[in-house]
């Protein structure tokens, strides 16, 4: 499937080695000394967001209001201060950041050195869902090795500390529906329709079968695209489709839900 044309944005690095006191009454000299990450600002489809840089890549990412206040969210995350990054510092990262954050196809390394185990395999799984393409909580679960722990994989997605890096955006209910956002549910509807997914679609009937070749996919598969309209068999689980005679697909390996 093509990836569709997008204009990479601009990414905003502040020059100043000026340090943000992320907590209220912080005494400057504690802030300076305190100050070990740093951060640059980047456009993204939700907006202007904030990144910031820990030892092994991108920590945190979010769409604050002001510098301060993205320092505040990390300085009580995290537990560490921040501090604008400069041009040369990050330029780089930043630049792996902007061209992810336009939906190409960039390998930009994360720090998730403050997860879990459990935590870090989820977000890992998450990583790799194809833009255009959703999957479900349960087969999250599934792939990180937890099998039944949909509502475990919930609450790493609430809490994803790099949002549109992660694209938790794409991970959906069981049953199709798109479920809550971190940044509101209309967004979340906003981001899979810019990238050519159809939350009407899949809200019900988040499967897909065709009687040509026997097989059931997730709606979004790359292959289930393909399938021509008269041939398009819809289901609502995939213990339905297999009830049906149909075997999952190899590709966006379907399960079923516990």
């Amino acid at each position: 499937m093509n990836e569709p044309s997008v204009e990479r944005p601009i990414v905003l690095l502040r020059k100043t080695a000026a340090r943000i006191a992320p907590v209220r009454d912080t005494p400057v000299d504690e802030v300076l000394a305190g100050a070990t990450d740093s951060f640059f600002a980047a456009e993204s489809p939700l907006g202007t967001v904030y990144v910031a840089v820990g030892q092994e890549g991108v920590r945190y990412l979010d769409p604050a209001d002001s510098e301060e206040d993205f320092a505040r969210r990390y300085r009580q995350r995290f537990g560490r201060f921040v501090s604008p990054a400069q041009g040369y510092e990050v330029a780089d990262l930043a630049g792996k950041v902007a061209a992810a954050l336009a939906g190409e196809r960039v390998d930009v390394p994360l720090d998730l050195s403050r997860a879990t185990p459990f935590q870090r395999r989820v977000l890992h799984v998450v990583k790799g869902i194809a833009r255009g393409e959703v999957r479900p909580y349960v087969w999250v679960a599934r792939e990180a090795g937890t099998p039944g722990a949909s509502r475990a994989v919930g609450n790493v997605m609430a809490n994803n500390p790099v949002p549109l890096l992660v694209p938790c955006h794409r991970v959906v209910r069981n049953d199709g529906s798109t479920g809550s956002y971190a940044f509101g549910s209309g967004e979340k509807v906003r981001l899979l329709r810019s990238e050519g997914v159809e939350p009407e679609e899949i809200s019900g009937s988040p499967y897909v079968a065709t009687p040509t070749t026997g097989i059931v996919c997730h709606a979004t598969c790359r292959n289930a695209r393909r399938i021509q309209p008269h041939n398009r068999r819809a289901f609502r689980s995939v213990r339905s489709a297999v009830e049906a005679g149909y075997r999952p697909c190899k590709v966006c390996r379907p399960v079923a839900a516990a």
